[in-house]
């Protein structure tokens, strides 16, 4: 259902934004992030429309800053909010693809501890060991 007075996430444009953005969503974050917009279908599928329009297709996928530190900005946002450990497994995941190293990634979760406290970086290690532990464990493609 579309807000009184909004654009329907089934206009034409809409659906191009989205489909920009589901490509650029599938690139960096690969099957994860399209079962996140998948999940929501049922129920919200115009958090998913947005998430995928607004968050992949416009705002990941602007000039500026490369696919890496953007990753990078996002760990540390994730980790800096706390309670964001499923996305962050899948911002883990993204992070993995295009190419930062676990050792980067826990060095990133290092440094935000100075900042963001030490749960916070203990839930954050918590989540890339599950991580790198499926993708040590996932069949060879």
């Amino acid at each position: 259902m579309d807000p009184p007075g909004g654009v329907s996430i089934e206009a034409l444009r809409e659906l191009a934004r989205r489909r920009h953005g589901r490509s650029v969503l599938s690139r960096i974050d690969g099957q994860a992030g399209e079962e996140v917009i998948d999940s929501l279908a049922d129920l919200n599928p115009a958090l998913g429309h947005h998430v995928a329009a607004f968050g992949f297709g416009d705002i990941h996928d602007r000039p500026g800053l490369d696919p890496r530190s953007r990753q990078l900005v996002t760990l540390g946002s994730l980790i800096a909010l706390g309670g964001c450990e499923p996305q962050l497994k899948v911002h883990i995941g993204a992070a993995l693809n295009v190419g930062i190293s676990r050792e980067e990634i826990t060095e990133v979760i290092l440094h935000a501890a100075c900042y963001c406290g030490f749960p916070r970086a203990v839930h954050a290690t918590f989540a890339a060991r599950e991580v790198f532990t499926e993708r040590d464990t996932a069949p060879a493609n």
